[in-house]
């Protein structure tokens, strides 16, 4: 058994270094589309099922509550963290409406969804991203495998973090980084100085 753990540590090891390697720039400008919407007095609307919504709860989190440093609250809202709203948009309109319904009721032109999934698979991911794009806002997708139909209703303007892995534990663990990462970079530039 503690092979095992010794055999999952250096996998993991391995599909963040791989990760890394590939995402460096893209997280990069990530954060520079994610401090450009909250320096226009934007928002950022976050959304994702099971382990993907924990990270986007998290991510929202860290944004509104700080990060490593003292700061000001930022402006995020995790639409999957109202299990009653949820629930009720999925009784009453369907499962893919889910996040749909408050991206078209608290979108604004110039918001910012980011969509968390580790298979870009997710039919309420989908609506929801459509009804971001009529809204007139961004999209910033973090995903794994092939990036599913998130991935395809993608334009030029959004950015797509996909993880270069199919072993969602794998995916989830590096959107985790990528999310510390983030933090990181917008309120270094933000907040100003690297602290190491």
């Amino acid at each position: 058994m503690e092979q095992r753990v010794v055999t999952l540590f250096h996998h993991s090891l391995e599909a963040t270094m791989n990760a890394g390697e590939v995402l460096a720039p893209l997280i990069a400008e990530a954060s520079e589309m994610v401090v450009h919407t909250l320096l226009a007095e934007n928002k950022l609307l976050l959304c994702g099922n099971g382990v993907s919504g924990a990270l986007a709860q998290s991510f929202s989190a860290q944004l509104v509550g700080g990060f490593q440093r003292e700061r000001p609250g930022l402006p995020a809202v995790a639409l999957n963290s109202d299990g009653v709203s949820i629930g009720t948009i999925a009784r009453n309109h369907g499962r893919a409406e889910s996040f749909a319904r408050p991206v078209r009721a608290l979108g604004q032109p110039g918001d910012l969804l980011v969509i968390i999934s580790n298979d870009g698979r997710d039919s309420n991911l989908v609506q929801a991203m459509r009804a971001a794009r009529d809204r007139d806002m961004g999209i910033l997708a973090l995903t794994g495998g092939d990036g599913g139909d998130c991935a395809a209703l993608l334009d030029t303007h959004d950015i797509e973090l996909r993880v270069p892995s199919e072993v969602a534990a794998e995916v989830h663990q590096v959107h985790l980084l990528t999310i510390f990462c983030l933090c990181d970079l917008i309120d270094n530039s933000l907040f100003g100085g690297y602290e190491d």
